[in-house]
């Protein structure tokens, strides 16, 4: 009875999580960084002797998707966009390995459940 309530417990846990995930909104996997470049123009004020001043900052996304990096450069105007689909996909992943806890924490209790039962059923 007592694990029948801890699975219980557990699927609704879960259910809260399909919940969650079914309310994201965009996102996209990836970190984004700062790069400052130096042209290599002779004059520019990025070669200066005494206080070189780099270009940028550009931005840059970096991403690996089934198994192939990519980068892309990404302008200034969507770099909040960029950031808010980061974090949605930061939090999608931290639901789906809660998701996952729960339910291997679930299958622990059914075969507990069943080899209980099937012990009990055998005297």
């Amino acid at each position: 009875m007592k694990t029948t309530l801890s699975i219980q417990k557990i699927e609704r846990r879960i259910q809260r999580i399909k919940t969650q995930l079914a309310a994201l909104g965009e996102m996209r996997p990836g970190s984004l960084s700062k790069q400052y470049n130096v042209c290599g123009k002779p004059g520019c004020r990025c070669k200066d002797p005494e206080h070189p001043q780099r270009h940028g900052p550009y931005y840059q996304l970096s991403w690996v998707h089934q198994g192939k990096s990519t980068t892309q450069f990404i302008r200034r105007p969507f770099v909040a966009q960029v950031k808010a689909q980061l974090a949605t996909f930061k939090t999608f992943r931290q639901l789906t390995e809660q998701w996952v806890a729960l339910a291997l924490q679930a299958a622990k209790l059914r075969l507990e459940a069943a080899k209980e039962a099937a012990k009990n059923a055998s005297k």
